[in-house]
């Protein structure tokens, strides 16, 4: 580090879990950089405050992780319209007269599906949680042509209100039900993204649907979390003979899309591979 190291962080809560840091310190000393990224634990009440600290500071990106992706954007200057369409924001870009807001958490997702063969268009999803990242993941969806996406959340309210937001864009593709309800879901299978915090590190032992039956709808399981690695959801999922993945592509393959924003720089396949290990590396370390 020098007087001419650019600043870049993680605002979350909690983050004492988070590798971003290792991501990004990965991809700047493999490709040459002087960026260095840490995390920052910042309380709800505080976001505002925070985010134009930093700006004040002169810290050149930030990401934003749960709970934040929603609230941080009252302290931008400018969002992406894409990210203003999703209404959360998860990576922060310093512009002249504050910070412009983008979703990389959906660039992120749409890799790891591919890389998992999970095909978007004409396929029906189960998507669990009604928060931010849950947010872009139903744009996703039903921007590259889902036939239809059943959204459980335990507030319902809060799930029918992002169902009505896509389907002012993308007319009945979204139907809000009560997390008990799954069993209105029509016999099938289902890829199911779990986007909640249920199973998060330190609270291994839960998923947010506990019950056998739900996971016979299961073909494939994606849960975002990261820590642990193996989550209770995609044990259940596994239990069940569905495949299971963790967030670790999306984790990384959404930071890749913040770094080249940041630094406006391509980070090569290779270096995301080793990146990549690097974390699971790492996740066995703490797990």
């Amino acid at each position: 580090m020098d007087a001419g190291t650019k600043l870049c962080c993680l605002i979350g809560n909690p983050v004492g879990h988070s590798i971003s840091p290792l991501i990004h310190n990965s991809i700047s000393e493999k490709m040459g950089i002087n960026m260095v990224y840490t995390a920052f634990a910042v309380e709800s009440d505080n976001v505002v405050e925070a985010v134009r600290g930093a700006y004040a500071l002169g810290i050149n990106g930030m990401n934003v992780t749960v709970p934040h992706k929603v609230a941080v954007m009252e302290a931008l200057s400018q969002i992406d319209e894409l990210a203003q369409r999703i209404g959360a924001v998860n990576t922060l870009v310093r512009a002249e007269d504050g910070f412009k807001g983008y979703n990389t958490d959906i660039i992120g997702l749409m890799r790891l599906l591919e890389d998992a063969g999970i095909e978007i268009k004409g396929n029906s999803f189960i998507i669990l949680g009604a928060g931010g990242a849950s947010r872009a993941i139903v744009y996703l969806c039903a921007s590259c042509g889902a036939d239809r996406i059943f959204l459980l959340n335990r507030s319902v309210d809060k799930a029918k209100q992002l169902a009505e937001e896509v389907n002012s864009f993308f007319p009945d593709i979204v139907e809000a039900l009560p997390l008990k309800d799954y069993g209105r879901i029509p016999k099938g299978k289902y890829p199911v993204i779990q986007t909640t915090s249920v199973g998060l590190y330190p609270n291994c032992d839960i998923a947010p649907v506990e019950k056998d039956d739900f996971y016979e709808l299961v073909s494939e399981g994606v849960d975002i979390i990261c820590n642990p690695t193996n989550t209770k959801f995609m044990k259940l999922c596994a239990k069940h003979g569905a495949e299971a993945y963790n967030g670790l592509k999306m984790l990384l393959y959404q930071g890749v899309a913040a770094y080249e924003l940041w630094n406006n720089v391509k980070v090569p396949r290779n270096i995301c591979d080793e990146v990549l290990t690097l974390m699971e590396k790492e996740m066995q370390k703490n797990g």
